[in-house]
């Protein structure tokens, strides 16, 4: 288990504003991830160090994204103003989870603009969208990973969370640091300095020019 990437929600007209200034920050260019048929949202990623990315999602106009938890948790986002969704731990076989959770994985699947195809399975939507403290699960399949799009410039070093620890654990079936993995400093903040609501408040990322805070 570790942390795999996290993920930044902006609407379908703001999307090329939200890459180029995140991508601005990090010193580093986001790469066109495509279409997400089975959620009805599309994605731009920028890898990082350690095996990480970070992704910048958005509904689209398409069943799915009312109709699929990712694509209403994306929607849902997109329609407060958009910001910080969640972060997301891979897993080498999600079976223990699908057990722990009583339901199957859900398939994921993008073609990217230069044809390579991606595939993976993810449990644990539902979770986040309930309440955005909790992170969900994957398992890559077809391993063009995302963080070997590019060249990573820049590693995350830490994650602020607006939420509680011990609920974060029990839903992980885990401890979070050894979710998140070593390197990476967790701050909890209360909820107040994030609209009441849990969830990612902040990531700080080291870049070639310095610490950038990204809210």
């Amino acid at each position: 288990m570790r942390l795999d990437h996290v993920s930044y929600v902006t609407s379908h007209d703001q999307l090329a504003d939200t890459v180029q200034r995140l991508g601005s920050r990090l010193g580093t260019t986001f790469v066109d991830g495509g279409v997400h048929p089975r959620f009805g949202t599309r994605n731009f990623t920028a890898p990082l160090l350690n095996g990480q990315y970070i992704e910048v999602v958005c509904p689209l106009d398409h069943p799915a994204s009312d109709s699929s938890p990712f694509g209403k948790a994306v929607s849902k986002r997109a329609a407060e103003g958009g910001g910080w969704l969640t972060w997301v731990v891979a897993v080498e076989d999600l079976a223990a989870i699908e057990t722990r959770l009583g339901r199957p994985a859900v398939d994921g699947h993008r073609t990217k603009p230069d044809g390579t195809d991606l595939s993976w399975k993810q449990i644990g939507v539902l979770g986040t969208l309930e309440d955005r403290q909790m992170p969900f699960f994957v398992q890559w399949i077809k391993n063009h990973h995302p963080s070997t799009d590019g060249k990573a410039v820049a590693k995350i070093v830490k994650i602020e969370i607006a939420g509680e620890e011990s609920t974060i654990s029990e839903w992980l079936g885990s401890d979070v640091k050894t979710a998140i993995g070593s390197g990476i400093e967790v701050e909890w903040v209360s909820t107040e300095v994030n609209d009441g609501d849990t969830g990612i408040v902040a990531v700080e990322v080291e870049t070639g020019s310095g610490k950038v805070r990204l809210d």
